[in-house]
């Protein structure tokens, strides 16, 4: 998995208390650049999420990424966590990651609504076929 995601993941080991790390994913996500309005388009739009979420691929020299916006700051947050996840890895490599095991690893579907886990699970799909197209 890349370093960002590992910082993560020690990051929630440093962190006891589930509070404290959702503040983090709530920061990581604040940190996180904007997504251009005109990015914001039906294409890019993921849908089973509660909140508006719109992910955007840019995928180059075999290297899958993507960049992505909401109007929830949680799920901000649990853009910059995918992000962290995908991001920089070669596309062939990316559409393998599984993401539901590599998340268990923070405790995120304990604490999160099965909502908000539904969405998260719109996303991974998303990313996935993405990176599968890309492939």
């Amino acid at each position: 998995m890349s370093d960002a995601f590992e910082d993560i993941v020690e990051d929630f080991e440093f962190l006891d208390d589930w509070e404290d790390r959702y503040r983090h994913v709530i920061d990581l996500g604040k940190a996180m650049a904007p997504l251009e309005d005109a990015l914001k388009v039906e294409m890019n739009k993921v849908h089973g999420c509660a909140s508006q979420v719109w992910l955007y691929p840019e995928i180059s020299g075999g290297v899958f990424a993507f960049r992505g916006d909401s109007d929830a700051m949680i799920v901000r947050g649990l853009i910059a966590v995918l992000a962290a996840l995908y991001n920089g890895v070669p596309v062939a490599d990316a559409a393998r990651i599984n993401a539901s095991a590599e998340l268990e690893r923070l405790g995120l579907h304990e604490h999160l609504s099965s909502q908000r886990s539904n969405g998260l699970k719109s996303m991974v799909e998303r990313l996935r076929m993405l990176a599968e197209a890309a492939a």
